[in-house]
């Protein structure tokens, strides 16, 4: 059987095979999506902090540009950013860094820059809740790791990379669900209520 632009039903099979549902780069929309659901439901207030850059050149509608958008021509990143995510959710403040991995065996540190470290160790040290959200592509398995496990790990270890199995032993894995996608929310409940 043939299908438009000449692609067979065995080419469109294959094809399929190497879709995994845009995993890529689901983890940020995954958990925009929970914060927007949060908001709504009224739970909690989390967002994203957006990245600071100092803009150089903009150009404002004209004759020329007709989209009637103001557009940034040139910019620059003025300071690094801390973390990706925060907020409040039961009168406690949340601070939380999120990545992904294609890395089958571990998380490499280098992932997360040294600046953002010591903001979560800042956080953890004046009874915020920090920790990190990681995504196992391969696995397509989410986890978020609290703050004082992952610097009792850093704290304890000369590795450059935090192993899979760690995250198995002391992270606590993430269901998806409709709504909200990623309820990291369940998680951090429940640790408040043991502690």
């Amino acid at each position: 059987m043939e299908y438009s632009n000449n692609i067979t039903l065995k080419e469109v099979l294959n094809k399929k095979k190497v879709f995994h549902n845009n995993r890529g780069m689901n983890l940020e929309n995954d958990i925009n999506l929970s914060n927007q659901y949060y908001l709504d439901t009224k739970q909690a207030f989390i967002y994203k902090k957006p990245t600071p850059i100092k803009i150089l050149k903009v150009n404002y509608p004209s004759k020329t540009n007709k989209t009637g958008k103001i557009t940034i021509k040139e910019a620059y990143f003025e300071a690094p950013s801390t973390t990706d995510y925060n907020g409040l959710y039961q009168g406690k403040y949340i601070d939380f860094e999120a990545k992904e991995t294609n890395n089958k065996s571990c998380f490499p540190l280098e992932n997360i820059h040294e600046h953002q470290l010591n903001h979560l160790r800042n956080i953890m040290e004046n009874g915020g809740i920090g920790f990190v959200i990681i995504r196992f592509v391969e696995y397509n398995q989410t986890f978020l790791l609290f703050a004082k496990d992952l610097f009792d790990y850093l704290d304890n270890k000369t590795r450059k990379s935090i192993p899979y199995e760690y995250f198995l032993e002391k992270g606590y894995e993430i269901q998806e669900k409709y709504a909200p996608r990623l309820d990291y929310l369940k998680i951090i409940k429940k640790n408040m209520e043991v502690s």
